[in-house]
């Protein structure tokens, strides 16, 4: 029946591959056998059910929690000729009627339901006459209280699914921890169930983080790189949200708020101009987020503190939905720390713990100067299988050469000491760059050695060095009131028994241009886009629904002129060549007969290629594995390579994980800062949960050792193997 489900996927959705896991999901779900499918936003969860629906004889049931998302499904599936409805409290009277109607006749395939509607008598007497194929829990995470949006009706679907015994049970979610999953699996009854979890890494988006100062012109800065482009800015407040939108309008963006203070209407209003492309950005709370599916969102921006990976994650999972590039920017400022501290200090006691290690997990992933992969993976239990992704700003300004600045550590580290370590890095600045502020006079630091000594550095030079130095351990940064305080390992700095190499300041733009593995011609592609918003318009659809961005694109690569070549590209399949090609196959053939130009069949690719993957001689994990088995210790190759501890065990682990042995060191241990109780509890939850994701064991030991410290005890493990 896989082949049906391929031809389907080809002839009315106009793909010519599965995306990864898609054809294992939809085989086990044919198979009549409950499945829980964890698949990044992007990735293709829809056609998980709706491929499987059209093979079912019977209905296909989808729980969804917002109306939005419901709405947006419909659209797309009846522009493909797919009999789709839904039943909740947007529907008029006689909508409402019609849509019952229509399933009592057997005409529908596709029933879309929020929990509450599905939970009524009447919706429950309605579905009892029918045969129920298959159910459908879309957002499943809303099922768990640990989960980033939980729903108290998700937990009764359990019960409703006794009512359908014959239907096989599907449920999708785009993020959830281990622990999530595992909740999940208990409220569902899904023990004996399979699981499919897809990599959470979107390779598509490039990921960067600044530090937040002179805001306003860092978000004007960045939406210069995106003329006449969808995006969606993230703001902490209702307030923030509103004047952000003002300033944009008045610097003549196409803009609109959206937040739970609008009237309904408004904020219903403000999406569905999102949505159509009437405007280009949508500035937003976390109000802003699901039930958003619009494919050509090309940037996000979070102009304040996402509350934890999770909710960032799920953020910037709105962008780049087509697959093609998209940039995702993080303005980073320790004083939205201490608004999200006093918000987590309005919790209960037990909630105050979890959304703590929540911030302080978001707060590593901001600071670290690895791969942005790395830890955001590390989240949600996934190994990230490299160190350069060469599309994060940690990866491309990598080339960047680092500096001896032993020196000014010594002198912020002093000046720390002899501020008595109660002060942020602000003020701590002030004091080396000889500010004649009132606050230096008020404490006499003026009369401090450390006063003046460090003017060569400019602030923002220091300000980087600060958070550098933080992130290498010298430093604790009480993040309520942001005061700075010395470890162990600046002692030794200041001793001068360490040496601290760093890059002397953050790059300034270090984004690179959009690559396109086709060139494609831009003329064409906006006249294709006008054509495509005036049928949306027409058609009361989102212009997406018609074709995506991927396939106008490829209208302006090969240029189709003919039903061979059209039903090539990407997102063309039957339906949408009957019942949207023709316009689009005459401008292309005026716009080619006006420039000479003729259609070329579309290539067959043997393969993905993503902007700034290429690497160019031996890969660094197996020059950095080769040195360690010739003799080199950890410590050695961080001096060599010039990077921290971390990085190098990251190298050898990839090494390691590609078959290649890696010589026993019985010292090895050395370089972690675990006691030994500590190692060898570690060491024994390894041995319980196995080695392939550190997750569990990062849970199981508490969320008390880091995961740097647990890759390093794993990697000894696997020396030892």
């Amino acid at each position: 029946m896989i082949k049906d489900a391929h031809l389907i996927l080809k002839e009315i959705f106009g793909y010519d591959e599965f995306r990864p896991l898609q054809k294992e999901v939809i085989q086990n779900v044919i198979d009549k056998k409950d499945t829980l499918c964890i698949m990044p936003t992007g990735g293709g969860k829809s056609l998980c059910y709706q491929i499987p629906a059209l093979l079912f004889e019977g209905l296909t049931i989808v729980v969804s929690p917002l109306i939005s998302l419901m709405e947006d499904q419909v659209k797309q599936l009846d522009a493909l000729g797919i009999e789709a409805r839904m039943l909740n409290s947007s529907l008029s009277r006689d909508e409402y009627r019609t849509n019952v109607e229509a399933i009592r006749q057997n005409k529908v395939r596709l029933l879309y339901l929020a929990p509450e509607t599905l939970l009524m008598e009447r919706t429950l007497a309605l579905l009892a006459s029918q045969k129920v194929s298959c159910f459908t829990i879309d957002e499943a995470h809303c099922i768990s209280e640990w989960g980033h949006d939980f729903r108290p009706e998700y937990r009764q679907l359990m019960n409703l699914r006794n009512k359908f015994p014959e239907a096989v049970c599907l449920a999708l979610t785009a993020t959830a921890t281990q622990r999530v999953q595992q909740d999940i699996r208990k409220s569902l009854q899904f023990e004996a169930s399979a699981s499919f979890v897809a990599s959470f890494n979107r390779e598509n988006l490039f990921l960067e983080i600044k530090q937040k100062s002179q805001s306003a012109q860092q978000t004007l800065t960045f939406l210069e790189k995106f003329p006449n482009q969808s995006g969606i800015i993230y703001c902490l407040s209702r307030k923030q949200v509103d004047e952000m939108a003002e300033f944009l309008e008045e610097e003549g963006y196409s803009v609109k708020p959206y937040h739970a203070g609008l009237p309904n209407e408004v904020r219903q209003l403000n999406q569905a101009s999102f949505i159509s492309d009437d405007t280009q950005i949508m500035v937003a709370t976390i109000a802003f987020g699901m039930g958003i599916n619009k494919p050509n969102v090309r940037f996000i921006l979070h102009f304040d503190l996402p509350s934890n990976i999770e909710s960032y994650y799920q953020q910037i999972g709105r962008a780049g939905r087509d697959g093609l590039r998209a940039d995702c920017l993080f303005l980073f400022g320790y004083g939205d720390i201490r608004k999200i501290k006093f918000f987590i200090q309005q919790k209960q006691a037990g909630e105050q713990v979890i959304a703590t290690t929540q911030l302080n997990a978001l707060v590593g992933f901001a600071e670290t100067e690895d791969c942005r992969r790395i830890p955001l993976l590390e989240y949600f239990g996934e190994d990230y299988p490299g160190t350069n992704c060469g599309m994060c700003d940690n990866c491309l300004s990598e080339a960047q050469p680092t500096v001896d600045v032993t020196i000014p550590a010594q002198q912020f580290l002093s000046c720390v000491k002899h501020s008595k370590e109660i002060f942020g890095a602000g003020h701590i600045i002030d004091i080396l760059r000889g500010s004649k502020s009132q606050k230096i006079k008020k404490f006499a630091h003026h009369d401090l050695s450390t006063y003046g000594i460090g003017k060569e550095l400019s602030k923002k030079q220091w300000f980087f060095l600060s958070r550098n130095f933080v992130q290498k351990g010298l430093l604790t940064q009480d993040m309520q009131h942001g005061s700075l305080k010395l470890t162990a390992k600046a002692w030794a700095v200041m001793r001068g028994n360490e040496s601290i190499s760093a890059k002397l300041e953050a790059q300034q733009d270090i984004r690179p241009q959009p690559k396109t593995e086709q060139k494609y011609d831009s003329d064409l592609f906006g006249i294709l886009r006008t054509l495509r918003k005036n049928m949306a318009d027409q058609s009361k659809v989102p212009p997406y629904v018609i074709f995506p961005d991927k396939t106008l694109i490829e209208m302006a690569v090969y240029f189709p002129q003919t039903k061979e070549i059209m039903m090539q590209l990407h997102g063309v399949g039957s339906v949408k060549f009957a019942k949207y090609a023709d316009p689009f196959i005459q401008k292309i053939t005026e716009f080619c007969q006006a420039n000479q130009l003729a259609e070329t069949p579309k290539q067959k690719t043997s393969g993905k290629s993503i902007p700034g993957t290429k690497r160019i001689g031996k890969p660094r994990h197996q020059v950095v594995g080769e040195k360690f088995n010739a003799g080199s210790s950890i410590l050695e190759l961080t001096e060599e390579f010039q990077v921290q501890v971390k990085t190098i065990v990251d190298h050898l682990y990839k090494f390691s994980s590609e078959g290649n042995p890696l010589l026993f060191s019985q010292n090895f241990l050395e370089i972690s800062q675990l006691s030994i109780e500590e190692q060898h509890a570690a060491q024994k939850s390894f041995a319980q949960h196995g080695t392939t994701a550190l997750r569990p064991i990062y849970e199981a030991l508490h969320e008390r050792v880091s995961y740097e410290e647990l890759k390093i005890i794993r990697l000894y493990l696997l020396l030892q193997q």
